[in-house]
């Protein structure tokens, strides 16, 4: 297992610093350029909600943790900020609660769509967790097969 934790003010210059961050750590696991894309994606869609929705004119501290168990990287965002009073609402696709700022209301679908497991939690006044999972390595390739022979020999 491999870790790492980082925090970081909620400013929109620091979304791009966690694609970054991310696609860093990730590398030792040699992802495909699509499996980099789609982690990077729902990392900055998480980190912009926190930013937007969750601390909205207000600066707070977004945590960003990491891990990476054998082919597997889990993926946890947290923020202190005011939290989602309806998250059947807020987790549906076109939804949004900032329409004045012109967001799609995809934030959440496209997490869902770009790992493999996608939970969140919230409550209102308290902030938001998000804990999303993806496996690396195996989607749309040849080596689950192999992985697999190489088992059995």
């Amino acid at each position: 297992m491999n870790q790492m934790n980082i925090e970081f003010s909620s400013k929109s210059a620091n979304e791009s610093f966690a694609r970054i961050v991310v696609a860093a750590f990730m590398a030792g696991m040699n992802p495909t350029m699509e499996e980099v894309s789609d982690v990077k994606t729902a990392v900055s869609e998480a980190v912009t909600n926190a930013i937007i929705h969750g601390y909205s004119k207000e600066e707070g501290m977004i945590r960003l943790s990491i891990r990476i168990i054998e082919d597997e990287i889990e993926i946890q965002i947290d923020d202190e900020g005011v939290g989602i009073e309806d998250l059947n609402m807020a987790m549906t696709p076109l939804y949004t609660s900032r329409p004045d700022l012109e967001r799609s209301g995809m934030g959440f679908a496209f997490m869902q769509a770009f790992m493999d497991e996608l939970d969140v939690t919230s409550e209102a006044g308290k902030g938001t967790h998000i804990f999303m999972k993806k496996r690396i390595g195996y989607e749309g390739s040849l080596l689950p097969q192999f992985h697999n022979l190489k088992e059995e020999v």
